[in-house]
């Protein structure tokens, strides 16, 4: 894969003129691929905090937008869960849809970057991408991420990523997926044969 490593979206822009053709080829390739990808972080916990909205769900607007080089929308409860503790109205979470350069920019730093830099991290098992071709994926701390500073981001927090495909059929996805580099695990039936050979 002809994707080059690039440590945030600032660096990238001067990167990005000095792009060799495998290199712009491939952007072309993803850009043409993906419709959009959308950015999410739950706040219902943190939303329990003292003082939530003027510090910690500052920090978390700031660090979705540092992340994706765009500014979040909040989404809020549309009705009352009292076993949850959420009112209507409430918010609930925090939502960046990302498309063309910046979806691109976010899916190459996501796969060149942000999971190698996951702790313990083996690859994305066949289940993340849906029936559709939208690949799922789940990152349990946002400081994975190297825009982000645990020194000025203290409070720490889940995001998830849904890339979505242009084209709506699974295996093409998965194979589109390989191409790009995504880190997917072996087929479960691959698998399984590796576990029956250990037990023996």
């Amino acid at each position: 894969m002809g994707i080059r490593q690039f440590p945030c979206p600032i660096s990238y822009a001067l990167y990005s003129r000095f792009m060799t053709n495998s290199e712009q080829t491939t952007r072309k390739e993803i850009r043409n691929f993906l419709e959009k990808i959308v950015v999410d972080a739950g706040v219902g916990r943190l939303s329990q905090t003292p003082n939530f909205e003027d510090k910690a769900l500052v920090q978390v607007m700031r660090d979705i937008a540092d992340m994706t080089g765009q500014a979040p929308q909040m989404r809020r409860a549309t009705k009352s869960i009292a076993g949850f503790k959420i009112r209507e109205g409430q918010i609930v979470g925090v939502r960046v849809t990302l498309r063309r350069e910046k979806m691109v920019d976010f899916f190459e730093r996501l796969i060149t970057i942000v999971l190698p830099r996951v702790r313990d991290f083996g690859g994305l098992a066949l289940s993340a991408v849906d029936h559709g071709g939208t690949l799922n994926v789940g990152v349990r701390e946002q400081v994975v991420f190297p825009e982000i500073s645990p020194e000025h981001s203290p409070v720490t927090f889940s995001i998830g990523a849904s890339i979505v495909p242009k084209v709506k059929h699974r295996e093409k996805a998965l194979q589109m997926y390989r191409k790009l580099g995504v880190p997917l695990k072996k087929t479960a039936e691959a698998k399984g044969k590796k576990k029956r050979g250990k037990r023996k």
